[in-house]
């Protein structure tokens, strides 16, 4: 072979394969081939390695990328034709150690095939204008594939934390009559307090189906409190909590947490002796089976509302606040307030002028308003937040299964106006309780609403 010949050859070598075989000796070339390498490898992770570079690597690394946006199409399609699935899934704690040990792979995948790809570039046979440039779009491009990656690998390892540190095992249970009920109790629950007695009670019940909400408050001060027949408190107190002032209903749970033998299996099923006493409470006063209860730190829930960003509450009237005894430190004006974790906390608490039942219906307020308000975005933008906040907030006994059909119902609530039923005088007397009233009256409340309509009927 002539010399001509060999020449000729490695020329159309280089003018077909121009990436895996440039002409060295133009800058211009070479700074056009590295902005090609150094940008398909953004978007496409191994691509650079595939065009001018080591094709087995290429190879691993696109079959990798392309695995990884399957596995994204999947999960997004998933969570279109069948969100409650999705969102099962999403929140297992295993499937989120999968996804954590996956994100960390592509953060060292995208960094390897940058790095290796800033190598292919050959940045010293670049006119000298282009390599300050292409050095920074590689600092950039690690930033958003390894910076990206990582991050999402650290979300979701805090997600996973507050999740397995709050909610309890087992499996997904069926609704009962269609619903599903959770108390909410509210007070200073932490582990260094004795004798807790819940200063905030709301039932809230759920249609399995739309996701409508009926929030019932029950007054901490009820008197004679009836227990459903079967509980183990049925036996100690035939005739419901009838002690007198001190068998106030919210005086329960400081009871039983000296009498824990009356549920033995409580603690071993993800509960609390205390926490199943009050169930059995509330389903007495309430006629309707209570599945569910979350035991609510005041001081946490200042922090996760805090985390959100503040919560939009509407003040019917000027609200003073001031504790028990003491002067009035301020006043929540009355209109359309955002409110910080502490001013919600004053609106729900404040004694000043006010009844417990004033209290219970501003508690109701915040919750319905917290409801509404802690949509998707805010758990995204907030996500770090909200997720430490909420593992310092509550004792739950809903299982983590659960988590991805009540953050589905959740999502329908948003289209039906919430129900609100305050067991409270004068239509249930504390003190002489009416308790066949109060079941028919959240009876109705739970019962199922006519699906809404754009017209009237015909």
């Amino acid at each position: 072979m002539t010399s001509h010949t060999v020449t000729t050859h490695a020329h159309d070598l280089r003018h077909t394969s121009p990436l895996r075989n440039p002409d060295v000796r133009d800058p211009d070339v070479m700074a056009r081939r590295g902005w090609w390498l150094l940008g398909l490898n953004l978007l496409v992770p191994g691509s650079a390695q595939l065009l001018a570079g080591s094709r087995r690597w290429g190879r691993f690394a696109v079959g990798a990328t392309l695995t990884l946006w399957a596995i994204v199409a999947a999960a997004l399609l998933l969570l279109w034709l069948w969100r409650p699935a999705a969102l099962t899934i999403a929140t297992n704690p295993i499937v989120l150690w999968v996804a954590q040990f996956g994100l960390l792979f592509y953060a060292v995948l995208w960094l390897v095939t940058t790095l290796n790809a800033f190598t292919l570039v050959r940045l010293v046979k670049t006119r000298p204008s282009a390599r300050a440039p292409l050095a920074l779009f590689v600092i950039v491009s690690i930033a958003l594939g390894t910076g990206s990656a990582g991050w999402a690998a650290y979300m979701t390892g805090v997600g996973r934390d507050a999740l397995s540190g709050v909610f309890a095992g087992g499996g997904i249970d069926a609704p009962i009559d269609g619903r599903y009920t959770i108390l909410l109790l509210g007070g200073d629950a932490g582990d260094d307090r004795i004798g807790l007695r819940p200063d905030s009670m709301t039932l809230m019940s759920v249609d399995a189906g739309s996701g409508a909400v009926t929030m019932v408050g029950i007054p901490r001060n009820l008197y004679d409190a009836p227990f459903v027949e079967g509980s183990p408190l049925w036996q100690v107190w035939p005739n419901g909590f009838d002690c007198g002032d001190d068998c106030l209903l919210a005086y329960l749970y400081p009871w039983v947490e000296e009498h824990p033998e009356l549920y033995p299996d409580a603690e071993r099923n993800g509960s609390t002796p205390a926490l199943e006493a009050m169930k059995d409470a509330v389903g007495g006063v309430t006629g309707v089976t209570v599945q569910y209860a979350v035991l609510i730190d005041m001081a946490g829930f200042a922090n996760l509302i805090d985390a959100m960003g503040g919560v939009e509450v509407t003040v019917d009237e000027p609200v003073q606040i001031c504790a028990n005894g003491e002067p009035v430190v301020g006043v929540i004006a009355a209109g359309q307030q955002l409110m910080s974790g502490d001013t919600a906390l004053w609106y729900a608490r404040s004694r000043c002028n006010l009844t417990d039942f004033d209290r219970m219906r501003h508690q109701r307020d915040i919750q319905e308003a917290m409801l509404q308000q802690l949509d998707p975005a805010t758990v995204i933008t907030r996500f770090e937040a909200i997720a430490e906040a909420s593992n310092e907030l509550a004792r739950t006994t809903i299982p983590q299964a659960m988590l991805g059909l009540f953050a589905d119902l959740a999502v329908k609530s948003r289209e039906h106006e919430v129900i609100r039923v305050e067991l409270v005088p004068p239509t249930i007397d504390n003190v002489h309780p009416d308790y066949a009233l109060a079941h028919e009256l959240v009876r109705v409340a739970v019962a199922p609403r006519p699906a809404p309509t754009d017209s009237p009927a015909p």
